[in-house]
């Protein structure tokens, strides 16, 4: 039986919907109070089982993490899904970013990530309006908060267009900016993004002690923030995805089965979620037959219109988005990464921290609230 990704919880797709609504005096999914401005802090990678497992190195953020403080990454547990729903307030079967490679409008297997052009236009290819957009809608100055490197990059103007963007290089200084903006008068929306977290788990792995300093940063300047906030500002605490440490000895060389590859025209996606595109005429079936039968003990195998079906991309998937999900889909569920042999450059292979798949470390994250939001 296939796990299902959304569910009837909340989600990141109730998050920055709530916030508009609270800022503009209005009934939210959340419950917010009505506020004057709300900040949405994105800790890229902070999973909820996570920052329960060091909750002594985060004494501001695990105090209040309980059941009624996590919420659904959804599915793909990937940034360009995860963000994207965040941002948009939909799920990846509407707003169409449904995996971190995946194959575009042109055929070509694309990073959704860092590979906009003309062919997969980040004004078309993500569908669906922004909360941020919506916002200047209604008068309320939305702003994006994030390293300089991404303020010009066709996923930025995919999942921020509508706010105004800020570069700042040093985490310490993308507080200061974010507390400079909320004390500013007028309603505002403002999205703060941390990506120190995920960096260092993919390079050392979220148990790791790097990790854990960071974590440590990361609470105290929440905590700074957070006694900041005046009357009327709030702060909401997330992220997009939890993380799976992966071993060296978990790594799985799907080229050695050659039987795998049969009908198999290309494989996208990441190494915890293998998205496979299939030759002509291939029968999605078989393929995920012979899938299931060497890895159906440690990884969900479906069809594409099986994960439709299980809601695994939203309750709906348009139809224009129904093509760029794979015609098999290989969600792993032990500590196992997916990996071609045959590649020379042995690519994401160094990586320690990983997601992608439907696991709890994956999808299960934080909802944490500050100031007047809580």
């Amino acid at each position: 039986m296939l796990p299902a990704a959304f569910t009837t919880r909340a989600s990141l797709a109730t998050v920055l919907p709530s916030s508009l609504a609270a800022v503009s005096a209005g009934a939210n999914e959340l419950g917010l109070p009505p506020l004057e401005h709300v900040v949405v802090i994105v800790v890229d990678g902070l999973g909820a089982a996570s920052l329960r497992a060091r909750a002594g190195h985060a004494r501001t953020l695990a105090p209040l993490l309980g059941k009624a403080t996590t919420i659904d990454a959804g599915f793909p547990t990937t940034t360009a899904a995860a963000l994207a729903t965040l941002t948009t307030g939909t799920t990846p079967g509407e707003h169409g970013l449904v995996g971190y490679r995946v194959r575009d409008g042109a055929g070509r297997l694309t990073n959704q990530l860092s590979g906009w052009d003309a062919a997969m236009h980040p004004d078309t290819w993500q569908r669906s309006r922004t909360v941020f957009e919506r916002a200047a809608d209604q008068g309320v100055r939305a702003r994006a908060i994030g390293l300089p490197k991404f303020e010009n990059t066709g996923f930025t103007a995919a999942v921020l267009r509508g706010a105004e963007f800020t570069g700042v290089s040093k985490l310490a200084d993308r507080f200061a900016a974010a507390a400079d903006i909320v004390a500013s008068p007028g309603p505002g929306l403002t999205y703060l993004y941390v990506a120190e977290l995920d960096q260092l788990a993919h390079a050392r792995g979220w148990e790791s002690p790097e990790w854990t300093a960071a974590l440590e940063t990361v609470d105290a300047l929440v905590a700074g923030f957070a006694r900041g906030l005046g009357p009327g500002r709030g702060a909401l605490l997330t992220a997009d995805h939890g993380v799976v440490d992966v071993p060296h000895s978990g790594h799985i060389l799907y080229d050695t089965a050659p039987e795998l590859l049969e009908g198999v025209a290309g494989i996208a996606g990441e190494p915890r979620l293998l998205h496979l595109y299939l030759e002509d005429g291939a029968p999605p079936e078989a393929v995920a037959d012979r899938w299931r039968d060497s890895e159906g003990e440690r990884s969900w195998v479906a069809t594409r219109s099986e994960a439709i079906g299980a809601g695994w991309f939203g309750p709906s998937v348009h139809p224009e988005v129904a093509p760029r999900i794979g015609d098999v889909l290989v969600a792993a569920r032990k500590r196992i990464a997916y990996y071609d042999g045959r590649d020379p450059q042995r690519t994401g292979r160094n990586m320690v921290g990983q997601h992608g798949s439907l696991t709890p470390e994956e999808t299960r994250v934080p909802l944490l609230r500050f100031g007047a939001a809580g």
